[in-house]
């Protein structure tokens, strides 16, 4: 789990994926990371956008139930995490759709980046 700042800051800074309910921020870590290099790490977040406390500790609350059921079979290890709710959808799409989102997301933050085209 995500506790510290920097890890949150260099998720941000990183790859990103908007969906209907939630963003999808993740990042490779670099061998100068001191968490193992096989662990799978993941943070929730929600602004006081999302509403007062109660709203955001549900938006949260659903967000990790997500990341619980799909993250086991579609994340990739070495990789940080943070999923960021969004007003009014976050708490109020089902939850198939929040997984299925889930699962999308993360089909596009792995899938192969182009390479640019180097000049000679």
């Amino acid at each position: 789990m995500l506790k510290k700042r920097a890890d949150f800051l260099a998720a941000s800074r990183a790859r990103r994926q908007a969906s209907r309910a939630f963003v999808l921020q993740a990042r490779k870590r670099g061998l100068d990371d001191t968490s193992p290099q096989d662990a799978l790490r993941i943070g929730y977040t929600c602004s006081k956008k999302v509403g007062n406390a109660v709203a955001r500790n549900r938006a949260k609350r659903r967000l990790r139930a997500a990341a619980q059921a799909v993250l086991a079979c579609h994340a990739q290890p070495g990789w940080d995490y943070v999923l960021v709710g969004r007003r009014d959808e976050t708490a109020a799409i089902e939850f198939a759709q929040l997984c299925d989102d889930l699962r999308t997301a993360l089909g596009k933050i792995h899938a192969p980046r182009p390479q640019k085209p180097q000049n000679a």
